[in-house]
């Protein structure tokens, strides 16, 4: 009798024991179950949408040329000869935006109002030949200011921060004061609209106050409905010639982030930012995204 009371009495604690492990093992899996539920992931990780708009090209009349945007509300690409929008070309005075960014991120200028003194030397463009601030020179593209603000920044820090940034080849070589005018820098449309959509997300290597004053002074047209950002470029050092426009359009709760590049077929013709930028704005007004 007392051997039976201790077998039913083992036999009773087995089964307490085989409960109390499957009471375990239904907790660690529903844990590890809550876990795995946490870590879906996000929907704005979809890849985005590519569209093709070969009927652009009448805009470039005759121009080799590339167009690419990017539909930040709706993560979709519209591009116009995709081909080109992938091929780098010299970055010429859109490069300026990086440049500013740099100079403020390294302390070479303190803000968008530092004066930098003309020397006297005579250029074509008479808004050049006069003081200037970092935003006039943004807004008037004034090359000399630009070229004195990389000497004093020096290859090492220059190279540090195209490095930092990924941008475009990332090649400096040539002089410390035209490489991005004559040297061997080169970026994409893709490229381009890529560190647009950074700066504004303020994605890139510098403090929010220098992308912030930066933002600030690339605006170009501010209205009831829209505001444009951006920078023209016109390389005219390097053959073929360039022009450019990049930028970004806020407007009606969304932001169209772009870049244009065009190259003039007659050898001895000139292609100018100013053109790239009316290209632009036709585009954009064709895509229904700017209303006259």
């Amino acid at each position: 009798m007392f051997y039976n009371k201790r077998i039913l009495y083992m036999i009773g604690f087995v089964i307490f024991a085989i409960s109390i492990s499957g009471c375990a093992t239904n907790q660690t899996t529903l844990a590890a179950t809550q876990t795995s539920s946490q870590s879906v992931p996000d929907a704005s990780t979809e890849t985005p949408v590519s569209i093709e708009k070969p009927e652009l090209g009448k805009y470039f009349q005759g121009s080799k040329g590339a167009f690419v945007l990017y539909d930040l509300n709706h993560n979709r690409y519209i591009r116009y000869n995709p081909t080109r929008c992938a091929e780098r070309f010299i970055p010429a005075s859109t490069y300026k935006i990086p440049n500013a960014m740099i100079g403020l991120e390294t302390g070479v200028i303190p803000d968008e109002n530092y004066v930098i003194k003309w020397d006297g030397t005579k250029y074509d463009y008479p808004t050049w030949n006069k003081d200037q601030t970092l935003k006039t020179a943004i807004r008037n593209s004034v090359v000399w200011y630009f070229q004195e603000l990389a000497r004093r920044v020096g290859e090492e820090k220059e190279q540090y921060y195209v490095d930092a940034v990924k941008y475009g080849n990332q090649d400096i070589s040539g002089p410390i004061d035209s490489f991005w005018l004559n040297g061997g820098l080169r970026i994409s449309a893709d490229e381009q609209v890529e560190f647009l959509k950074r700066l504004y997300m303020n994605d890139l290597p510098f403090s929010q106050r220098t992308m912030n004053i930066v933002k600030e002074i690339i605006v170009m047209e501010k209205t009831d409905s829209y505001q444009l950002s951006g920078k023209t470029g016109s390389a005219q050092q390097v053959t073929p010639h360039e022009g450019w426009y990049i930028g970004y359009l806020e407007t009606n709760g969304d932001v169209y982030f772009f870049a244009t590049n065009y190259e003039n077929v007659n050898p001895d013709g000139m292609a100018s930012g100013d053109t790239a930028m009316n290209i632009s704005k036709n585009i954009l007004q064709d895509l229904r995204f700017i209303h006259q």
